[in-house]
This record gives C-alpha cells, sequence and structure tokens, in this order.
C-alpha cells in the first residue's frame, strides 16, 4: 500500500464500564487483518484510499492495479467476518482520460469470485457539497456505499434507522382509494408490491437506501474524513450491543468513535503513524 513498511503492531485497549474496547492497530492493514481469528467481526466499515488520491500520506493505488492491490484485502475481511456480517464499501470512480474508470465495477465481479455476495448498494449524498464544473461534467456531490455478505442470511436490525414519516404522509394517507386498501403488486412483475392503508396512524417509515448527510467539517488534520453519522447509520443497521466493528483503514478514528459512543466493541488498523497517534487522541477526547 506503500513503500514504508511498519513491522510492530501496536494495540491501545479503551476499556470503559461497560467492558467495551476499542483496538487501535499500527501496521499494514493486509498484516494486521491476517492476525484477527476466523468469524471475529461483526461488520466492516472503511473507506479505502481511492485510485490516484492521498499520494502524499498512503502512495496511491493506479487505477489499473486497484483491483489487484485490493483483492488480497479482501480475502482476509471475508475470513474474519462473522457469517452473519456485513462489509460496507465507501468507494467512487474517478474519470481517468475523460471517462469514468471501471475499477469499481471490476473489483465487485472479482469479490464475487472470491465468494462475497453484493447484497446491496447505498447512495451517500453529500448534503453540503461545493458547487463546480468541467469542461465535460459537474462535480461530485455522491459516493457509493456497497454492501457485501457472506451468506444471504444476515443480521439486520431495520426498526433502529426508522425515520420520520414526513410531510406526504398528511395529504398522501387522508383520502385513500381502494387500490390503497390491498396489496397493490407491480405490474412489472418485480414481486414489489405494496398497502398504502397500512401506514395510516404511523409516525415512523423505513428509509430510503440513499443517505442524506453532510461531508465531515470538524476535522482538518486528515485528508478525507466521512462524517460520524455515516458509520453510526451502518453500525445501527447492521449490529448489536456488544458486536465488533472493523475499520482497516482507520485514518483519524471515526468508525471506531461512532461505533464506542454506541457500545460497539471496535478494531481500527491505521498505517500512518501520525494519524494512528490522531486516532487515540480523536477517540479519547470523543469516549470520555
Amino acid at each position: 500500500m506503500t513503500t514504508k513498511t511498519i513491522e510492530k503492531i501496536n494495540l491501545l485497549n479503551l476499556i470503559t464500564k461497560a467492558k467495551i474496547k476499542a483496538d487501535v492497530i499500527l501496521g499494514d492493514c493486509l498484516e494486521a487483518l491476517k492476525r484477527l481469528p476466523d468469524n471475529s467481526v461483526d461488520l466492516i466499515v472503511t473507506s479505502p484510499p481511492y485510485a490516484d488520491q492521498r499520494k502524499s500520506t498512503y502512495g496511491g493505488i493506479s487505477p489499473d492495479k486497484y483491483v489487484e492491490w485490493f483483492l488480497p484485502i479482501t480475502k482476509e475481511m471475508l475470513r474474519v467476518l462473522s457469517p452473519k456480517g456485513t462489509f460496507i464499501l465507501n468507494i467512487k470512480e474517478k474519470v481517468v482520460d475523460g471517462e469514468r474508470h471501471t475499477y469499481v465495477m471490476e473489483l465487485v465481479i472479482e469479490m464475487k469470485k472470491q465468494g462475497w455476495l453484493w447484497t446491496e448498494e447505498f447512495i451517500w449524498h453529500k448534503k453540503n457539497c461545493f458547487p463546480g464544473k468541467w469542461p465535460n461534467r459537474f462535480r461530485d456531490s455522491w459516493e457509493r456505499l456497497l454492501q457485501f455478505n457472506k451468506q444471504k442470511d444476515f443480521n439486520m436490525y431495520q426498526d433502529e434507522v426508522m425515520v420520520p414519516m414526513g410531510d406526504w404522509a398528511k395529504t398522501r394517507l387522508k383520502n385513500l382509494s381502494e387500490t390503497d386498501k390491498i396489496r397493490d403488486n407491480s405490474r412489472v412483475g418485480s414481486g414489489f408490491g405494496k398497502n398504502v392503508s397500512k401506514w395510516v396512524g404511523r409516525e415512523m417509515a423505513y428509509p430510503t437506501n440513499v443517505l442524506m448527510m453532510a461531508t465531515e467539517s470538524s476535522n482538518k488534520k486528515h485528508s478525507a474524513v466521512f462524517p460520524k453519522e455515516l458509520p453510526s447509520w451502518f453500525i445501527k443497521l447492521f449490529t448489536k450491543t456488544g458486536d465488533v466493528v472493523l475499520d482497516p483503514f482507520l485514518g483519524s478514528g471515526t468508525t471506531s468513535i461512532a461505533a464506542f459512543q454506541l457500545d460497539r466493541n471496535s478494531i481500527g488498523i491505521e498505517i500512518q503513524e501520525e494519524y494512528h497517534e490522531l486516532a487515540i487522541q480523536n477517540i479519547n477526547e470523543q469516549t470520555k
């Protein structure tokens, strides 16, 4: 991942009264993952270095070499993830010579060959994205969050991420048609169906797979920080209290902080000593 090699794997254990633990590992994630037991992690949430980005800190990975670089890591993730666990990958294709590179799609195909199931895709819509344009495109305001599992039967706690019904319910549910009072199946054969009347009187609904969150603005000490709300949402959706959350590209510690504050154990791996120390500092400050 970088020309710099850190042989020593350091662990920092932070223990609360509830015995929730955060392990912060200094080292190359591939080597560190090899030291973790099989089926020992309930959720993996991470944002690895994107192709050709973070060159000054992580060396940068060529788009043409990205799949080759990442597959040994996903192989170890598959081993350490519990049978009913979930892997969430935050990633985005870059533009090369005027067109989107295909390394993300190629990675998904190769991961499926490893044994992963590509279960779902979420979109992170960045609410505070700055405006801008280029000669042949506009500024990106979203990123992918790809969900992978080891099997079709995985842990998912949908009620933990429900959202308010919203103003639409005041008008849509006020005057129901006869069709609204029965299960109305899709005409295109998708298997999707709905009974609108079942939502009458409810205050909460299930969310969509588009997550509207602002980009992180409070942490200026790391080259790429996603908002704490992002890993928090997936931690609530796919884990329960006491489960283990892993981020093999921990950066400044955001995932571990989110896990810690939700009473989950966490393991974070970071190769850069500067960011490893920053993660420890941030976790200590945010979990007092």
